[in-house]
């Protein structure tokens, strides 16, 4: 094939992929009634909210952002087909609480929508290139597109529980200071609620935001019971869900509680230790790997290979 002809295959694939996609886009922007209505109705309290985040609980559709407001019909329905197609929902609703995100399962979806286009954009550009130069086979290579699609997919699923793994991490880093905090100021005689409130200003990280959302619905009116009881199910740690029960009873019934969170934060940090030493175990294992398969073979051939050039050198 000459120059002038791949070049003329390339312009021609590329014409009509944009012709494609501008028509889709001219499709997708259309907006929906929500989409529509939600100007006019933004100002009352609930409906605004609702309608402003989208039909779904997704931020994507409705706005009026460039791209966001060009795309975000398209990558609604691609993510609530990926949902359709590999379900989950209240899993991921599950880990998003416990990551602390304010995105909904839907801007999730979207997500992972976009990272899957990025891996799929990327091997598409290198295998478009490779095969304008006659290195490997289209099909090949648009298995490898999939194969990069689907691993964006999974990448933002797995960059999820990564996030939700190191915020627990954190929490339970924190988790013996405050403890100790809160029972210092217990037993210097202020109340339950009013020793939360001198933690959460005093302190700052994961637990002290989870505790301020805890402080600030008692004070709308929640009752204390059910806003520690939120907490345990925000969280999903069984030391924070033991702390958020004791920390209720308390405040019901008026137990001591001093006592009770010392005990908590030595518990916690016995743990730590624990787990420490146990990493310090595998570690050590580690260690063994190059020195067995490195440090030791090395040393076995320093010290025969002269008794073999020897050998070799009197054998007649």
């Amino acid at each position: 094939m000459t120059t002038a002809a791949a070049g003329a295959l390339l312009g021609l694939a590329a014409g009509l992929g944009l012709m494609l996609v501008s028509a889709h886009l001219i499709v997708g922007r259309r907006p929906s009634l929500e989409a529509r209505v939600a100007p006019y109705v933004r100002d009352l309290p609930r409906l605004g909210a609702v309608l402003g985040a989208g039909s779904d609980g997704s931020s994507w559709s409705g706005t009026d952002d460039g791209w966001a407001s060009l795309l975000g019909p398209t990558l609604d329905r691609a993510g609530r087909r990926l949902g359709s197609l590999i379900g989950g929902a209240a899993s991921v609703r599950q880990r998003l609480t416990r990551a602390g995100s304010l995105s909904s399962v839907q801007d999730f979806r979207i997500e992972q929508v976009v990272w899957g286009s990025i891996g799929f954009a990327a091997v598409a550009t290198v295998g478009s290139l490779a095969t304008l130069r006659g290195r490997g086979e289209p099909g090949v290579w648009f298995l490898l597109c999939l194969f990069a699609a689907v691993f964006g997919v999974m990448a933002r699923d797995y960059h999820l529980g990564s996030v939700v793994r190191r915020r627990e991490q954190q929490m339970m880093a924190e988790f013996p200071t405050i403890a100790d905090l809160l029972a210092l100021s217990v037993a210097a005689g202020e109340g339950p609620l009013a020793a939360l409130d001198r933690v959460v200003r005093v302190c700052h990280g994961e637990l002290s935001r989870e505790l301020a959302v805890v402080l600030a619905e008692s004070r709308t009116g929640v009752p204390v019971a059910a806003a520690l009881h939120g907490l345990a199910h925000r969280t999903g740690l069984p030391v924070v869900a033991r702390f958020a029960e004791g920390f209720a009873i308390a405040v019901e019934r008026g137990t001591p509680l001093a006592d009770v969170l010392h005990a908590q934060a030595a518990d916690v940090r016995d743990a730590g230790r624990r787990a420490l030493i146990e990493i310090g175990a595998r570690k050590e294992v580690l260690m063994m790997v190059p020195v067995v398969f490195l440090v030791l073979p090395v040393t076995v051939v320093f010290a025969f290979w002269p008794g073999v050039v020897g050998l070799s050198l009197v054998a007649p």
